[in-house]
């Protein structure tokens, strides 16, 4: 009962949050006009209407499957360089310029190289949000097995302890606690990159449906993809990676004291 309580009161700080968003939006939408602000309901209505043409959900499967597609294969890979650069010395020095180099290009000139490269399609958005995230992930990963802390690893040595449970009970929580929050911030980054890669490189998705509402000068249908975005990207985050970090993180879960009842 009382889990059930926290976990009500914690829904309820979200919801005025985003109560407290869209008054502020429906506040601007009626200061500065609805063609240069569109209001949630406008936006909503535009919803709406892509879903009745069978536009929506298309876009959505598109954008959707490029974004996490793009993050899986950064996350994978940004995970296990960081790792080994953490733990070798070596290999950081040499990857550290490499990371910084690819931190500090801007997305859109990885979407006019990939352009040239591949031309328009799946692909070139898949390759920039790839570019765009790994030196995110990376910079997670060997921070957390560059910290490791020497003093557990001397008692393992004292005490003899197997490599396996080292592993799970010494390095990985430790890891884990960096590269979660990376990854969060890498996850936000793929869908904007993913967004945006559409706009210059595809036909379909929420990139290419906010490119025609630019075009067809309709704001109130610019506004609605971009809430689609966000609304895609908190249902990943806090449907996925949070579940997962949960999971991931258990001595994270500090429960207070026992509600009666």
């Amino acid at each position: 009962m009382g889990s059930l309580i926290r976990s009500g009161l914690g829904w309820g700080g979200s919801l005025t949050g985003v109560l407290l968003f869209v008054a502020l939006w429906e506040w601007g939408s009626l200061s500065y006009g609805s063609f240069l602000l569109p209001g949630p309901r406008d936006a909503l209505s535009s919803i709406v209407g892509f879903a009745d043409n069978g536009e929506l959900w298309a876009a959505i499967w598109a954008t959707t499957w490029r974004a996490m597609t793009g993050f899986a294969i950064a996350a994978l890979a940004g995970v296990a360089l960081g790792l080994i650069a953490g733990l070798s010395h070596t290999v950081g020095r040499a990857l550290e310029p490499v990371s910084t180099v690819l931190l500090g290009m801007p997305p859109i000139a990885w979407i006019v190289l990939a352009l040239l490269w591949f031309g328009s399609g799946s692909l070139a958005a898949i390759y920039t949000v790839v570019a765009t995230t790994i030196p995110v992930a990376f910079a997670g990963a060997q921070i957390g097995a560059r910290t490791l802390d020497q003093r557990l690893q001397e008692m393992g040595d004292v005490f003899r302890v197997p490599f396996a449970m080292r592993l799970w009970d010494f390095y990985l929580p430790h890891i884990v606690s960096y590269v979660f929050p990376a990854l969060i911030t890498a996850l936000g980054v793929a869908w904007k990159v993913t967004v945006m890669a559409e706009l210059f490189a595809t036909e379909d998705g929420v990139g290419a449906g906010m490119a025609m509402a630019r075009v067809s000068l309709d704001t109130a249908g610019a506004m609605a993809w971009i809430v689609v975005v966000v609304v895609l990207l908190l249902v990943a985050e806090h449907g996925f990676l949070r579940p997962l970090q949960k999971k991931m993180e258990p001595w994270r879960q500090v429960k207070g004291p026992a509600m009666p009842g």
